[in-house]
């Protein structure tokens, strides 16, 4: 964002720029030019006003020569022809280049300038009119002397442009050197601006990532930017206190009812235990007894899985680098008795030296989760399989199962707290599961096995190479 306001700043000030320099420059080198060709003209008006006192009025030629004189000192060239074209005076750079002794000296470009100056000269004679024509880096003007047709001579001068375009380019330096003044200044501007803007927007944004992420402490600071954005970060903030109340206070009272629901089912069971033991009920009382036990014990599980996500859900554990090989190896065998016991057998496969970055301890639950389902599913003489392999960044672990499997409609639903209504368990340790693999930025979904049963896959992030473990053990 903060490139974006810079350029779009950026892009207004050179526009501007172009905009406001390049005809100033047009305009001020158009009016350099027209003051040019009017100091010349004005030169050699005053050169013909001269020449005509002597050829009009047979003055002395005094006044023309001192003016041909001061005309050549200011680096001019100048001449005064008569009526019949031929050259009375003329200042030192065009002596031989306005009459016939050009040819004598053999310079090409004097012999040109001779006849150029001899045509313009009688032009001016059949046409009393100033012209003014440029040629090799001179203006050449030439005026009228007198005010009788025809005239009784032409003045000629040649003034070199080099003055003029030194000027201009100068102008045209100043104002390039003024722009990029300006573009440097605006530059800066807009840097500072879009920095201005866009770093409490983008601490509002890493803060709302935060937030996302479970961190519900995540505030963004408050008091930089402008006032939309500081309001905005005042809103943010009210939002995720907000937030953050209401969900402590809802995991707050799933963990207390949980927690004080365990106690009344422990004391009725045990009741029930004793009745069931001290009476000599017959057969269908027992039965009675039994059936009542066995809904103690599964509302029994049920608190206990609340209780687990209360206590999944409030834990955020920041992420370390944890050995997936030696995580499953353990898991696998702390559950091996139980799956003996049940007659199904259990065994873990991973890559050596496997690592994902996940918070400590959760590896297990998923894992215990995971495998507790499974057994729960298969039956005697089945087998469930944990596998762990490195695909590309990720670090994708399985547990397949030869069970019944499970139909599209429940794996959909199966995350959801009871999402499974035929779970024989409290139907919360996928939602445990779900919960903890995407608090760590991974991903789990659940898909058939190839030749009947259900395979659970978790992606799960692999650390930053900084951060990958070199021994230790599991979680280290």
């Amino acid at each position: 964002m903060t490139r974006r306001i810079a350029l779009a700043v950026l892009s207004l000030i050179v526009l501007l720029l172009v905009l406001a320099v390049v005809p100033l420059g047009l305009s001020m080198a158009a009016r350099e030019r027209a003051s040019f060709r009017d100091a010349t003209d004005a030169a050699d008006r005053t050169v013909a006003a001269a020449a005509e006192e002597y050829l009009s009025d047979h003055r002395s030629p005094a006044a023309m020569r001192r003016l041909l004189e001061q005309a050549g000192r200011a680096g001019d060239c100048a001449a005064v022809f008569d009526a019949a074209g031929r050259i009375v005076a003329a200042t030192g750079c065009p002596e031989h280049a306005a009459g016939g002794d050009a040819e004598d000296t053999g310079d090409a470009e004097d012999a040109e300038a001779a006849v150029a100056w001899g045509d313009l000269a009688r032009r001016v004679l059949a046409h009393p009119e100033t012209v003014a024509r440029e040629r090799d880096d001179r203006l050449v003007v030439a005026v009228p002397i007198g005010d009788t047709a025809p005239p009784v001579g032409v003045a000629v001068l040649s003034r070199s442009a080099e003055g003029m375009d030194d000027r201009i380019t100068s102008m045209w330096v100043r104002l390039a050197l003024i722009g990029a003044g300006g573009l440097v200044a605006g530059a800066l501007v807009a840097v500072a601006l879009a920095r201005w803007v866009g770093r409490p927007l983008r601490a509002v944004d890493a803060a709302a990532l935060r937030l996302g992420e479970g961190a519900l402490d995540a505030r963004a600071p408050g008091g930089r930017g402008p006032a939309e954005v500081r309001r905005l970060a005042a809103n943010f903030n009210a939002m995720a206190a907000r937030m953050e109340t209401l969900i402590h206070g809802h995991r707050a009272v799933v963990a207390d009812v949980s927690h004080q629901l365990r106690t009344p089912l422990t004391a009725l069971r045990l009741r029930l235990d004793l009745l069931a033991a001290g009476t000599g009920a017959d057969e269908a009382t027992a039965a009675e007894f039994a059936g009542a036990q066995e809904e103690i014990a599964r509302l029994s599980r049920l608190v206990d899985g609340m209780l687990a996500v209360a206590r999944a859900e409030a834990a955020t554990p920041r992420p370390v680098a944890v050995r997936v090989d030696r995580v499953v190896d353990e898991r696998v065998t702390a559950w091996e008795a139980v799956a003996r016991e049940r007659g199904v057998s259990l065994t873990g496969r991973c890559a050596s030296g496997l690592t994902a970055f996940l918070g400590a301890g959760e590896l297990e639950q998923m894992i215990d989760n995971l495998v507790a389902n499974a057994l729960d599913a298969v039956a005697d003489g089945a087998t469930v399989r944990v596998e762990g392999d490195a695909v590309r960044d990720r670090v994708v672990l399985r547990v397949v199962d030869d069970g019944p499997g499970m139909s599209a409609a429940a794996r959909e639903a199966a995350f959801r707290r009871f999402g499974n209504p035929h779970a024989t368990g409290s139907g919360l340790g996928l939602a445990i599961v779900h919960r903890l693999v995407t608090a760590a930025g991974g991903t789990v979904r659940l898909r058939d096995t190839a030749g009947g049963g259900l395979t659970a896959v978790l992606e799960l992030p692999a650390p930053p190479a900084a951060q990958a473990p070199r021994g230790g053990g599991a979680g280290s």
